[in-house]
């Protein structure tokens, strides 16, 4: 598989320096040479970027790769998709420059056939009204760029204009900050009392080296403004280590609800020092929910631990966490990943509140997102358990997301009595 996904990249960026470098440039020109160094260079970087962090690379340098690194692998995806697309452009760009240059070479013919045949001899200007005269008038200026040169390069600059246009605006939504969306969700359990409970669900959070604290306010600020009565954080709220990133997460001691702020692990905890977080998170005023329930007003509200946390043997743990609960009670459910919504079910889950999956994050990627997770974005029926699935605060990789916008959730209960 690795292997695979190497071959994958090589092959991406042999494909963007012949379109875009060799297909484009002069041999031995300094755009030939320039460009061929970037796209040695910027790939290096990226590897630099995606494993820095597992190699326990001072945080400074991460910081330093992570920039370019993870940018280039969002233009790559978008020039790649944009070349492709100019393959179908290609041909009809030539067929409407062919009578251009088929003119263009008649009338370098006649001007040739047209030239004094003498060696050395003394040209005699045209007289400004002779058929010599409107001849060089057309003739091509020297340097005109051939029919496929001239294609070249049209296709490849209006490529990469596309591409850094898409990643440049995924970018600045990031860097925005994520948006409020309201949902209701009507439980047919769920008291009169409990009518209107909002829960505030922000997932995927991806403090790292290019999401810090500034990132985190935003966060914040957000989630303060809505008023919610609860806030749930399900996952993924960092990549990497709480002594690189402690200080970035501090501004979520500012969070407010007046029934708390609750926090479960997600994939990205356990590649970072999950205990240590966990410690943390509870240290700034959320309460972790480890494989654990609370009863709230109205509903029991239970979290579980990621999957990835099997390998440490902290795993989900479905029957602590809801075992031995009452069922005539309306119980929510707070899990990173989507794919436990069997064990939801089977526990008798009234909602399952999920992140994860991005959205897809940077379209096509929904389509890849739909093949590993039941549900991408939005809320959907499994029996008589219902799945609702951020879109998550933040970016993994890249700090871009396209046809996937980040989004904060406030989640309204509506009880079917009221």
């Amino acid at each position: 598989m690795v292997l695979v996904a190497v071959a994958l990249v090589v092959t991406a960026h042999w494909y963007v320096w012949r379109r875009l470098v060799r297909d484009t440039t002069k041999p031995g020109g300094l755009g030939r040479r320039a460009g061929t160094a970037a796209i040695v260079v910027l790939p290096l970087l990226a590897v630099g970027a995606v494993t820095s962090s597992r190699a326990h690379t001072p945080f400074r340098v991460q910081q330093v790769l992570a920039w370019p690194g993870f940018l280039w692998l969002a233009v790559l995806l978008y020039l790649v998709l944009a070349l492709a697309v100019g393959e179908a452009v290609r041909p009809l760009l030539r067929r409407w420059a062919e009578p251009r240059e088929a003119a263009r070479d008649s009338a370098e013919s006649a001007i040739e056939v047209n030239e004094p045949a003498t060696v050395g001899a003394a040209r005699t200007p045209a007289a400004p009204d002779s058929p010599a005269a409107d001849r060089a008038a057309t003739a091509p200026v020297p340097g005109t760029p051939s029919r496929r040169l001239f294609v070249s390069r049209v296709v490849g600059g209006a490529a990469a204009t596309a591409a850094l246009a898409t990643v440049g605006y995924g970018t600045y939504g990031v860097l925005r900050g994520p948006r409020i969306k309201r949902i209701t969700v009507p439980l047919a359990k769920l008291p009169r009392s409990a009518h209107g409970f909002r829960i505030a669900v922000v997932s995927d959070i991806h403090l790292g080296p290019i999401l810090g604290r500034a990132h985190t306010q935003r966060i914040v600020d957000s989630l303060n403004s809505a008023r919610p009565d609860l806030i749930a954080v399900v996952g993924d709220m960092v990549d990497g280590s709480v002594e690189d990133l402690g200080p970035a997460a501090e501004p979520l001691a500012g969070l407010e609800a007046p029934h708390g702020s609750f926090f479960v692990t997600g994939n990205h905890e356990y590649f970072s020092g999950a205990a240590a977080w966990v410690d943390h998170v509870r240290e700034l005023g959320l309460r972790p929910l480890e494989n654990a329930r609370v009863e709230l007003p109205g509903f029991d509200l239970a979290g579980v631990n990621d999957i990835a946390g099997e390998s440490e043997g902290a795993g989900p743990d479905f029957a602590k966490a809801l075992g031995d609960r009452d069922r005539s009670r309306t119980s929510v459910l707070l899990a990173h990943q989507p794919v436990v919504i069997d064990d939801a079910v089977e526990h008798g889950v009234d909602l399952q509140l999920s992140g994860h999956t991005h959205g897809g994050q940077l379209w096509p990627g929904n389509l890849l997102a739909e093949l590993a997770n039941p549900t991408v974005a939005g809320l959907e029926r499994y029996g008589d358990t219902q799945l609702y699935v951020s879109r998550g605060a933040g970016a993994w990789g890249p700090p871009v997301r396209v046809g996937a916008p980040s989004d904060i959730t406030v989640v309204e209960l509506a009880s079917r009595q009221a």
